[in-house]
């Protein structure tokens, strides 16, 4: 289990990162009456499942063997 929560947390992590800088660049700007407005075309879903990710790896990471026991 500690294993399969590792790895989920590795590929939240990278994911998360990955696909976090790539929305933040696909934010476009432009001026209009001498204010700059932007507008962002990210899709944000693969941001937001890789943060799933994260979150049960370190759920996974931090449940104990004796839970399973009982």
């Amino acid at each position: 289990m500690k294993t399969a929560g590792i790895i989920l947390l590795v590929i939240g992590i990278v994911g998360t990162l990955v696909f976090g800088i790539q929305a933040i660049q696909d934010t476009e700007t432009f001026s209009f009456l001498g204010i700059d407005i932007g507008v962002s075309s990210a899709n944000w879903t693969p941001v937001i499942v890789s943060a799933v990710f994260l979150l049960v790896g370190i759920v996974l990471m931090s449940m104990n063997k004796k839970a399973f026991a009982n």
